[in-house]
């Protein structure tokens, strides 16, 4: 797949996924969010990834969506202020779903974050299924300062992740969250003393998800979005549903036989 503003490397069953505009500290632009989309799409359908890492390349994870684009939307040159609107909501929409794709990709997204993950980037990593950072990486919903309502998805996933008075103090002040206090909250599962070291504890947590049964992994992630949504009731419901479906795999059978016979499991892709 060719890359404009990632590069995407796949080895041993792990995709990582960088943003790759270090010059802009990773500010994404239209085309950006575009192609951040049909990535996440790709990895998604693409059997031999089982895991993704997103990380940023340079001093930043991501710096949210370039002003530039984002100002460019408000000097829409349409004379009729119904269909300005309009566009605007479409552009809001087109934002939104290319986050969604992080959601709606089958594969675990581990999101590693140095420097500032800001704006655009809480969005983004609000959609990733873990979190990773450094001590000195530092999170902001910085559109509160830029006169905005959040609008892409902080708002609406983060306060499933945080209670509902941290959130809410975050979102009111747009204060920056630094390592330790984003694993406190639960914002983040652990925190590194440096970029290197993080990369080197999320690689060894991504092979150990890239061993297990691809079928389960896709299973687990299903179940706990769907769960998010909905009652306990409705997801035993869905659960039931989905394993009268999916339970009597090759996985199924490869696993207990490796259990069985005391040898390491072999999933094919």
């Amino acid at each position: 797949m060719e890359l404009k503003t990632f590069a995407l490397s796949i080895v041993d069953h792990i995709a990582h996924l960088s943003f790759n505009l270090p010059h802009k500290a990773n500010s994404l632009g239209e085309g950006a969010w575009e192609e951040m989309r049909s990535v996440f799409e790709y990895l998604g359908e693409l059997s031999e990834v089982r895991v993704i890492i997103l990380s940023g390349e340079g001093k930043h994870f991501c710096a949210g969506i370039d002003l530039a684009t984002l100002m460019a939307q408000g000097a829409v040159d349409i004379s009729c202020e119904a269909k300005k609107r309009l566009s605007l909501r479409k552009f809001i929409l087109k934002l939104q779903e290319a986050i969604t794709a992080i959601e709606k990709c089958g594969k675990p997204v581990i999101a590693v974050v140095h420097g500032g993950c800001i704006g655009g980037g809480v969005d983004i990593i609000a959609a990733c299924d873990m979190r990773y950072c450094t001590t000195d990486a530092y999170f902001t919903i910085k559109e509160t300062d830029l006169g905005l309502v959040a609008d892409i998805g902080t708002l609406q996933r983060l306060p499933t992740i945080l209670n509902p008075g941290r959130m809410a103090e975050l979102a009111f002040t747009g204060r920056k969250l630094y390592g330790e206090e984003a694993k406190q909250i639960g914002l983040v599962n652990h925190t590194y003393s440096d970029k290197e070291k993080m990369m080197d504890g999320v690689k060894e947590l991504a092979v150990n998800i890239a061993s297990k049964s691809p079928l389960v992994i896709r299973g687990i992630k299903e179940m706990l979005l769907y769960k998010r949504d909905h009652t306990v009731a409705d997801s035993l419901a869905n659960m039931a549903n989905y394993n009268a479906a999916m339970l009597m795999s090759e996985d199924l059978a490869e696993a207990m036989n490796a259990y069985m016979t005391k040898q390491t499991p072999t999933y094919k892709d």
